[in-house]
């Protein structure tokens, strides 16, 4: 096997994925040349086309690198994708993503983050608390950093902050240090069958624990038994667990709180990002922090000052914001895709913004997925005021006989939901919704929710509102 370190040409298939562009940006870190193909072109891919990265949006050989030392691919490639086997059949040096994390990280201290959801958010609270403090780390994030615009930065100082994925099994590759699981809920059953084995892969990676490593889960996660040594369970507000909060506050859109553990606390946290289940994510990124021997307050500024994950309970038009510029509605973008992140997502705003009338918009992120938990989807959609559903983003799968936007319709007792085209969607936001948002008398709270390409929707949607209003 080549040194993925000390190559000097690196060519991405899929170089626009949230995990593929950190790698690329790592690459174009280390002076080597970067360069790749994807499927379409979006503001991220253009964002690293910016910063020197060539990158093509057709499927076609002339165009990639016929010097690259090494090939990295998604496994989202189709088989019949034309770049792949041309590389693979001309037996270049071809790696999954993770093959190649797994080397870079190899001689570091890594800290790695897994969770059917949550991940994103905590390693990027960990990444920020490590860099705002001058800990300093490598990040190769899940998600864009509301911060620094980014999901990859480095440091001098030999540690890396890795989002452990547990599609394909990727995380299955990766040394930690310290390891955390936020959630085992079922998912990515294409890949795993069941949950009970999706379950024991996370154990597995759990026994992948460094000897002397730290692991932390979030309490409650007692379907499997992890053997770590030095493991920490850690809770919003149960204070059965080995970390939780106390004595929250809503504010402005976001929380106050005080961090309690066995041995120490940390009072008056400031969190300014919406969600509560946000407030337990940070009590996690604060107790590796503390395990780290940051300086207290230097925690406690840094959480302050962490501004949130793009798409990541996502103020597009915030509280303050509304407030001051007169505006009736509070709009929020998230990225769930399952059904326990849009109960966290809807619970944790309708208790922010109670007051106001909540309508969520939701695009379903995959045909199994949808096929699989159309009971909960629904469960968890029943929550809001008003559901409009977009029909399913298939990602990398075709389509499933009988299997739509409909199912998970079929499934709900809110009977204020429809399934809705985009185009039938703004017409609507146009006409009926600007005109209950002019006539609320306690406001309105709009929520974009999903994986697929809803992101497209955020600007048209947000422009709708804010000219109209």
């Amino acid at each position: 096997m080549k040194d993925y370190t000390t190559i000097s040409r690196v060519y991405f298939i899929g170089i626009g994925g949230i995990g593929m562009s950190a790698l690329a940006r790592y690459y174009l870190s280390q002076k080597v040349s970067v360069s790749g193909y994807d499927k379409t072109p979006t503001p991220l891919s253009r964002q690293m086309e910016s910063e020197g990265i060539i990158i093509h949006y057709e499927d076609d050989v002339e165009l990639l690198d016929k010097k690259a030392d090494l090939v990295v691919y998604t496994p989202a490639i189709p088989s019949g994708h034309k770049e792949f086997n041309y590389y693979k059949e001309n037996n270049y040096e071809i790696a999954k993503r993770s093959d190649v994390l797994q080397q870079i990280t190899k001689s570091s201290f890594n800290i790695c983050i897994a969770g059917t959801h949550g991940k994103t958010t905590i390693s990027t609270m960990v990444a920020h608390i490590l860099r705002h403090s001058g800990f300093g780390c490598n990040a190769f994030l899940g998600g864009i950093s509301v911060n620094y615009n980014t999901n990859f930065w480095s440091s001098d100082n030999n540690v890396a902050v890795v989002e452990a994925d547990e599609y394909d099994r990727s995380f299955l590759k990766l040394s930690p240090d310290i390891a955390l699981i936020s959630a085992m809920d079922a998912d990515h059953l294409d890949i795993y069958g069941t949950k009970e084995n999706m379950q024991n892969a996370f154990v597995e990676f759990a026994n992948q624990l460094k000897a002397k490593g730290l692991l932390l889960t979030k309490y409650g996660l007692r379907e499997k038994k992890f053997s770590a040594d030095n493991h920490i369970q850690y809770s919003i507000q149960n204070t059965a667990a080995d970390a939780w909060a106390s004595s929250i506050t809503m504010h402005n859109g976001g929380y106050e709180f005080d961090v309690m553990t066995k041995s120490w606390m940390l009072d008056n946290v400031k969190l300014n990002m919406g969600g509560m289940h946000n407030v337990e994510n940070v009590i996690a990124a604060i107790v590796i922090a503390h395990s780290l021997k940051i300086d207290p307050v230097k925690i406690k500024n840094a959480v302050e000052t962490f501004r949130g994950v793009k798409r990541r309970f996502e103020y597009i038009i915030s509280p303050s914001e509304a407030e001051k510029e007169k505006y009736n509605v509070v709009f929020v973008d998230d990225y769930a895709h399952h059904p326990e992140e849009l109960n966290a997502l809807i619970r944790g705003a309708k208790s922010l913004f109670s007051k106001r009338k909540c309508t969520i918009i939701f695009q379903p992120h995959l045909f199994s997925r949808t096929r699989d938990l159309a009971k909960e989807f629904a469960e968890s959609l029943d929550m809001a005021d008003e559901i409009l559903i977009l029909p399913i983003y298939p990602a990398r799968e075709l389509p499933i006989e009988g299997v739509s936007s409909q199912m998970i319709l079929e499934e709900m007792k809110n009977k204020n939901a429809d399934v809705i085209s985009r185009e039938e969607l703004l017409k609507y936001l146009q006409g009926n919704y600007l005109q209950s948002i002019k006539e609320s008398t306690s406001g309105q709270l709009l929520i974009t929710a999903g994986a697929g390409n809803i992101d497209q929707l955020i600007e048209p949607i947000k422009k709708i509102l804010l000219n109209n209003i």
